[in-house]
């Protein structure tokens, strides 16, 4: 995933992307005020976010089931950018995971994923519903305005095996020889890991 623009649009979720969870319209922007994606579009991010998910998901529970988990790395390693360069393709819009503990470093959170990762980790810990979260904005950045979506990857059963906290011999070789930096790990059922992000480019 490659370095994103930083943030310099003033952060809103309830504007729309909330709203829109909780089936509401969004009512007319203010003059002045700074413009809202196209409900179609957060909608096409969704879809986006959950196609990567769940595509590697099949990928790593089919591999963990025939090979076991040391061989799920090599997964996670070598067919997620795959996975996620081929769900790009089919958008239109650049898709990939990032965290505040990142397994490997290119998937590092700029700006904007940095401080939308820390709101989602205040609003699940006020007891938001994970499935209902999300961010969807313009950013202007250095490369011109860019739509911003993402939505929290939470840690699953099959998960702990490789993020959990208790790691097995043979899974934490495994990931030292591929992640020789892992922070990805220490995670519990049902902790946020991380996000999904989504970025489309828009004509300055």
């Amino acid at each position: 995933m490659t370095t994103r623009p930083s943030l310099s649009v003033p952060f809103s979720v309830a504007a729309l992307a909330l709203a829109a969870c909780a089936g509401e319209e969004a009512g007319p922007a203010a003059p002045g005020a700074a413009p809202q994606p196209d409900p179609a579009d957060i909608e096409a991010a969704r879809a986006a976010a959950g196609a990567l998910g769940g595509r590697l998901r099949a990928r790593l529970v089919a591999t963990m089931a025939a090979e076991g988990p040391v061989a799920a790395i090599a997964v996670c390693n070598e067919a997620a950018p795959v996975i996620a360069a081929d769900v790009s393709a089919e958008t239109g819009m650049s898709v990939g995971r990032t965290a505040l503990r990142v397994r490997n470093p290119s998937n590092a959170p700029d700006d904007f994923e940095r401080e939308t990762l820390e709101f989602f980790l205040a609003r699940l810990g006020e007891g938001a519903d994970p499935a209902a979260l999300e961010r969807a904005e313009f950013v202007h950045g250095t490369d011109g305005l860019a739509f911003r979506y993402m939505k929290p990857i939470m840690t699953g059963a099959p998960c702990l095996a490789c993020h959990g906290t208790e790691i097995s011999k043979p899974i934490r070789v495994a990931i030292n020889e591929r992640y020789p930096e892992d922070e990805g790990t220490g995670f519990a059922l049902g902790d946020m890991r991380g996000a999904f992000t989504i970025e489309k480019r828009l004509e300055n």
